[in-house]
């Protein structure tokens, strides 16, 4: 049985998410977050926190063991981009994008 958990407009590009969702895909989820608490970015507690939410659901929801569960699956997608402008020389203006992104997270008895 397959248990989803989804953290959305993390205000944060995917691309830096992606290099930690990557390294815990196809782990157990207790191993996953041991893994997590050594990575040293900001994006892996964020991460961390979308793991304990999926295994939360897994557990209550689905009556599922966490000692059971294994992360089928870690996707970081990219969410709307806020855009502003920073004042450039003789009157233009440069482009900011302020990325963000939605964290899926789906973890697995089997």
């Amino acid at each position: 049985m397959d248990v989803q958990a989804i953290t959305r407009n993390v205000r944060m590009s995917a691309q830096k998410v992606r290099e930690v969702v990557r390294q815990i895909q196809g782990l157990r989820a207790i191993q996953a977050q041991a893994v997590l608490a050594v990575v040293p970015r900001k994006s892996a507690r964020i991460v961390a926190k979308t793991l304990q939410s999926a295994m939360a659901n897994a557990e209550n929801n689905n009556g599922l063991k966490p000692e059971t569960l294994i992360v089928k699956s870690a996707v970081a997608g990219q969410a709307k981009t806020a855009r502003r402008f920073t004042p450039k020389a003789r009157g233009s203006a440069g482009p900011i994008l302020k990325r963000s992104c939605h964290i899926t997270i789906v973890v697995s008895d089997s």
